[in-house]
């Protein structure tokens, strides 16, 4: 079977502000917008689409990591400082400490515009899985 990953969905109480969020913060593209009020639209973020539209629900303890489902979106970077420095320019709150990444390295959560956890994570130079 040949499958790749097409897009993740964001739902989003307010999708044009969480847009706007991810291309101001983390320096998304947009791709397409439906047009309607509220508006469904596609990004790009590190060659990933996301699609962010309306939610009909709020999810209240949607931060907490330890909930069953998917929890949090991982991106890789090449140094948590720097990275860490450039999002705290652009308002972020960082609450947590850097800790150990699974498998090896190190990560730093945050959120998004609407309080969904990501996390940045830092590799060593020579990090391979295991075969």
């Amino acid at each position: 079977m040949n499958i790749s990953v097409e897009h993740i969905a964001i739902v989003a109480q307010n999708p044009v502000a969480l847009k706007q969020w991810y291309e101001r913060v983390l320096g998304a593209q947009p791709l397409w917008d439906n047009g309607q009020n509220p508006p469904t639209c596609l990004i790009s973020l590190a060659n990933v689409w996301f699609e962010i539209y309306p939610a009909e629900t709020p999810l209240p303890a949607r931060g907490n990591n330890k909930l069953q489902g998917f929890r949090h979106l991982a991106l890789r970077v090449p140094s948590l400082a720097a990275a860490k420095a450039e999002l705290e320019a652009h308002g972020v709150k960082f609450t947590e400490e850097v800790r150990p990444a699974a498998g090896g390295g190190k990560v730093l959560f945050f959120e998004d515009g609407e309080g969904n956890l990501l996390h940045f994570v830092e590799r060593p130079a020579d990090f391979k899985l295991a075969d």
